[in-house]
């Protein structure tokens, strides 16, 4: 399995970000943009662990492979509204599809519930486009981020209504897109 695109992504990821986003509110026809500044910092073998437990998720010999992160970030929106967060992560590699590589991605907490939550994605190492998918209580979340260059990233998020088993998400809740630019 080659991961050596998905590793360099990663690497490029560390740093500082800024970004500007617009979010499509479909069921209020509302359109609101937001400005977030967040820190993106490789976690420590320790705190990789620690959410490989939250999770109750099998441990990994090889824990150093696995590209792990802190994210920390601050939203204003132009409403004025805030939100900080501060989450670990984990993207563990399980399986090479058609030139994808696709995994489980882990987080301490979750975005909309406060709680430790295991997410899929799939990495396409031609495009560098990192596809995240996460079944919330009342809706699913894709997102994705698409690495330009170093310096420029691309951001869609789409939340859908979560629908019944074996339905296909069709309603959508909220739209999203953004510029994310690295600062030095």
């Amino acid at each position: 399995m080659n991961t050596e695109v998905f590793q360099q992504f990663f690497v490029y990821c560390v740093g500082s970000w800024q970004t500007e986003r617009t979010y499509h509110y479909l069921a209020d026809q509302e359109v609101e943009r937001s400005r977030t500044e967040f820190l993106i910092q490789p976690l420590t073998r320790e705190i990789k662990q620690k959410v490989l437990t939250d999770n109750n998720y099998p441990d990994i010999a090889d824990l150093e492979s696995i590209p792990g992160f802190n994210l920390g970030f601050y939203t204003i929106s132009e409403k004025g509204e805030e939100v900080r967060q501060n989450l670990n992560l984990l993207f563990v590699v399980k399986a090479e599809n058609n030139g994808y590589l696709e995994g489980d991605y882990l987080r301490d907490r979750a975005y909309e519930e406060a709680r430790p939550i295991i997410s899929a994605f799939r990495f396409d190492s031609t495009t560098r486009e990192l596809l995240m998918t996460t079944n919330y209580t009342r809706s699913v979340s894709v997102d994705s981020i698409t690495l330009i260059n170093p310096d420029l990233r691309i951001r869609k998020i789409i939340n859908y209504q979560r629908p019944k088993e074996g339905e296909p998400l069709e309603k959508v809740l909220l739209v999203g897109f953004g510029v994310e630019c690295k600062v030095s």
